[in-house]
């Protein structure tokens, strides 16, 4: 008897295979594109820079570009592999084509990032709608976080400098609007920065706070309904005062560093005024309290104002900074949130941490680097970046549903878009059939299948 040697089964591998399609389960990302209009708004955008008697739209040519991101793509020549799948992405232009089109755009500077921006807005508009209970709004609120993002360079690019942490490359300033805890998350603004931008550059967090607004619908643009956060970096006089101003009354939750007159009246708090701080299960916080400061301490603020400290046991082996006090580790924050206990406002505002996994999945999602040379082009690139995460965001929440919804890209790739289907044409219908034994066929088929159930824009 011979005994078989390996772990792995010997397979014969030959070219030439035909019925196939590698990324089939990239048609849950194309029918999400359909049901949120976002192919007939960038087209209409971006109707503009067609030329006469081209080939290709436009708008599908960027909107390819956003899909192969969306795939695990990190260059403009990732478009490729939608090409070489027809009958699921129909025709695709030519490498040569796309960076041609990506120049044009990069040359027409602020009116084309406008033309975009308006198009995902547009779209965004529209998926909250279809989403309902499950939309980011549902609640009447929306919050957005504000946080800078380093994007490591490994040639000379345009505008790339050292950076805060000893590195080279680019600094953006990016917002994410937060789906809460039972989803993701999506960007709503990217604004390219070189390497040495200041974290905390008033003009530029009111820079990106505008292009959030605009990104929100109409009702959100204004009043008390939408929640900026931010860390440390938008704790300015500037910022906070642009949040502040009358007749735009946003609320607003931003991180402040601890100065000398904080610490001074945070030793003078007496042990009656600290309350436990909270988890989000409504438990207590082991070994946290919060309390709110007043006094002078305020003085050069706007009016209404709220002070919010924390004080916390650092875990073993944390070294504690100048700014502690009695072996405690201290946080700051300010907002104009009233009618809420401090202990609920303090977790509301450590929930901001959810960023970095909106950070950690631009990474994973064409964001690593930026490939172009020039900083236009990287601005085009950007955007492309947030179409990419607009319909990683938007399919789970219009049609996953369960620990689904959380997924992060790499896994949705790996479980659902990596999926290999066979092309069937009868009775003038092209169907898409997959594998019955892969695992996930069944939450593939029944996303389809509540996407379907939507209604087509229009």
């Amino acid at each position: 008897m011979k005994k078989r040697i390996g772990s792995y089964p010997r397979v014969r591998i030959e070219g030439g295979g035909r019925a196939v399609v590698s990324q089939a389960g990239g048609v849950l990302l194309v029918e999400t594109v359909r049901k949120a209009g976002l192919d007939t708004a960038i087209s209409a955008a971006l109707a503009p820079w067609r030329k006469a008697r081209a080939v290709h739209d436009p708008g599908k040519i960027l909107l390819d570009v956003a899909l192969a991101v969306a795939l695990g793509g990190d260059c403009l020549a990732d478009v490729g592999m939608l090409r070489a799948e027809p009958a699921v992405f129909g025709p695709v232009a030519s490498d040569p084509t796309v960076s041609r089109f990506v120049d044009t755009l990069a040359a027409s500077g602020e009116k084309a990032w406008a033309a975009i921006r308006s198009a995902r807005a547009e779209a965004r508009d529209r998926a909250w709608r279809l989403a309902g209970r499950d939309a980011p709004d549902a609640g009447g609120t929306v919050t957005v976080d504000l946080d800078g993002v380093l994007v490591v360079a490994h040639s000379d690019k345009e505008d790339a400098a050292p950076t805060w942490k000893r590195t080279y490359g680019h600094h953006p300033l990016m917002g994410f609007g937060d789906h809460g805890p039972g989803g993701t998350g999506e960007p709503v603004v990217a604004l390219l920065r070189p390497g040495n931008a200041g974290s905390n550059t008033a003009a530029d967090h009111i820079t990106a706070a505008q292009l959030v607004l605009a990104q929100l619908p109409k009702k959100y643009r204004r009043g008390r309904r939408t929640l900026i956060r931010t860390d440390s970096a938008g704790g300015t006089h500037d910022f906070v005062a642009w949040l502040a101003r009358r007749g735009r009354w946003l609320s607003y939750s931003v991180g402040m560093v601890i100065t000398d007159a904080i610490h001074q009246h945070v030793l003078k708090v007496p042990a009656s005024a600290w309350t436990a701080a909270v988890e989000a299960d409504g438990e207590v916080r082991d070994g946290a309290w919060v309390a709110e400061l007043t006094g002078d301490v305020l003085d050069g603020w706007p009016k209404g104002i709220r002070l919010i400290v924390r004080k916390e046991r650092p875990h073993p082996g944390a070294q504690l900074r100048l700014t502690d006090a009695d072996g405690m580790r201290l946080t700051c924050f300010a907002t104009n949130t009233t009618g809420r206990p401090i202990a609920e406002l303090e977790l509301r505002h450590r929930l901001r941490a959810r960023a970095e996994d909106r950070i950690r999945a631009a990474r994973a999602t064409g964001l690593r680097n930026l490939p172009l040379k020039r900083t236009a082009q990287n601005r085009i690139w950007l955007e492309i970046v947030q179409m990419a995460l607009d319909l990683l965001a938007w399919m789970p929440m219009l049609a996953l549903t369960g620990k689904a919804r959380l997924w992060e890209p790499r896994r949705l790739r790996l479980r659902l878009f990596t999926t290999a289907g066979q092309p069937v044409t009868t009775g003038r219908r092209r169907i898409l059939r997959l594998a019955g034994h892969w695992p996930w066929t069944s939450h593939i088929t029944a996303a389809l299948e509540r996407l379907a159930l939507l209604p087509n824009p229009g």
